[in-house]
């Protein structure tokens, strides 16, 4: 039987009264790497930032099972590039969890920035300004920044998102070797193609849990029109759903 590192339980959340994560539950195995997957609205990155702690639920709960270190990394499009800082200032923000923002960064914590960049295929970047960089070259990036963080359990918002496939195939490998490593890794991901590669579980979702379990289980043509179908019809006028106190 398979150790449940992050569970998901009955997790029920809200926009406006009308759910948009539906009482979803599920048990996300330790030292695998899953992917949730599902349309567009799905509630996908909704329920990672439950996860992540950054939305409450209306209902339901999400528990850590082994006191786990969680590293996240949003989508793109919710980080400010306009900041002044470079990709070494933005890569060293990763040990930020254990020192202070004042303390000088030691030379030991630099080498493994630098470590990292060439990881994720930056090498040479490390004073170029992050305004700079193009879509795949930021997210190589903030790739590195989790790799600093050293997190028992690392979630990923969309992480392929408008990048190339050369990068695509880096960042891949990268969450490989963190499977070798033995950590945890949940993503929101929209191509299943890369889920069927490179991930061992997939949560299929549209508003609720369409199915979960091992990734060629799940990503069959009968659950993608599930999904599709339910994310089609799904209601937004239905009464609000009942949700307990």
């Amino acid at each position: 039987m398979l150790d449940p590192c992050v569970t998901v339980q009955n997790v029920t959340m809200s926009y406006q009264r009308h759910p948009v994560v539906h009482h979803v539950s599920v048990d996300f195995p330790c030292g695998f790497t899953n992917a949730i997957i599902g349309p567009n609205g799905a509630g996908k990155s909704t329920l990672l930032k439950i996860m992540m702690g950054m939305l409450v639920p209306d209902e339901g709960k999400v528990c850590f099972n082994h006191d786990e270190t969680v590293g996240y990394l949003p989508q793109q499009s919710d980080i400010d590039r306009s900041l002044p800082i470079t990709v070494e200032d933005l890569v060293a923000t990763g040990f930020l969890a254990s020192g202070s923002i004042f303390s000088k960064i030691p030379e030991d914590t630099m080498t493994k920035v630098k470590e990292a960049l060439a990881t994720v295929g930056l090498t040479g970047f490390e004073n170029r300004t992050i305004d700079n960089l193009s879509n795949g070259q930021f997210q190589r990036a903030l790739f590195a920044r989790i790799i600093v963080q050293d997190a028992d359990v690392i979630l990923l918002d969309e992480p392929f998102n408008a990048v190339d496939a050369k990068t695509n195939l880096d960042l891949c490998r990268v969450i490989t070797n963190w499977r070798t490593e033995g950590k945890t890794v949940i993503a929101v991901i929209h191509d299943f193609h890369v889920a069927k590669e490179y991930f061992d579980y997939t949560l299929m979702m549209a508003c609720e849990k369409v199915a979960f379990g091992r990734t060629q289980d799940v990503l069959t043509e009968q659950n993608f029109e599930k999904a599709y179908s339910a994310s089609l019809y799904w209601d937004d006028g239905a009464e609000v759903c009942s949700v307990s106190e």
